[in-house]
């Protein structure tokens, strides 16, 4: 299957370079561009691609503001990766409180933002555990977040087990190891924590523990 992807950039040449990166893979396919943040939320709608790669720094609309509009779609399905050339706590917080499910730096070297784009076709994490770390740090500190929340109720035993390891930023492989379970399994948990809890990700569901105790 392949990976759709709207790159969206006020730079065009790095734009084309982009676009060349990934003309070289044959399962991704670049099939759209936008110069600015409020084109960016026009071509999702329009073109509907898997990720979005969205640069944080653009005219008219930014790249949070537009991560915010296009995500709050009722029914996009696509992913959004927040492209930056700063390596900003604040940047990343803002972007995964707009609901990004990664956040990367232009400096990456090609075949990792490349594994990063299949990674977030994939809906799982982009950011690194301990970056994600200082972040929840600042999250749950600045808010008072409730007792606990009735979703929780909803997780089976397992489920709760596997939601701590996720928070903790194991892999689906550490987590198998852990449970002594297969990886199709952890997969399968995995799948149905965020549906019953209503989170977008991985990354998201590492927030959801801290601010509700778990961890």
């Amino acid at each position: 299957m392949t990976v759709r992807v709207l790159l969206a950039d006020d730079h065009a040449m790095l734009r084309s370079g982009l676009r060349a990166l990934l003309d070289t893979q044959a399962d991704l396919e670049c099939v759209g561009e936008a110069a600015d943040g409020r084109a960016a939320v026009a071509e999702v709608a329009r073109l509907r691609p898997d990720v979005a790669m969205l640069d944080i720094r653009m005219p008219k609309v930014d790249g949070l503001s537009a991560t915010e509009a296009i995500l709050a779609a009722p029914d996009n399905r696509t992913k959004v990766v927040v492209l930056t050339t700063y390596d900003n706590d604040e940047y990343v917080y803002r972007a995964l409180r707009a609901g990004a499910s990664g956040f990367l730096l232009k400096s990456l070297p090609p075949e990792e933002l490349l594994t990063a784009i299949r990674v977030a076709a994939r809906g799982d994490a982009l950011i690194d555990p301990s970056v994600t770390q200082r972040l929840i740090a600042r999250f749950a500190g600045s808010l008072a977040p409730p007792a606990s929340d009735p979703g929780l109720d909803s997780l089976t035993v397992r489920e709760r087990e596997v939601l701590l390891l996720v928070a903790r930023a194991c892999s689906n492989a550490e987590i198998a190891a852990a449970l002594h379970v297969g990886d199709e399994t952890v997969k399968t948990h995995v799948s149905r924590i965020l549906a019953k809890l209503g989170l977008r990700d991985r990354v998201h569901a590492v927030v959801y523990a801290h601010l509700n105790g778990l961890v």
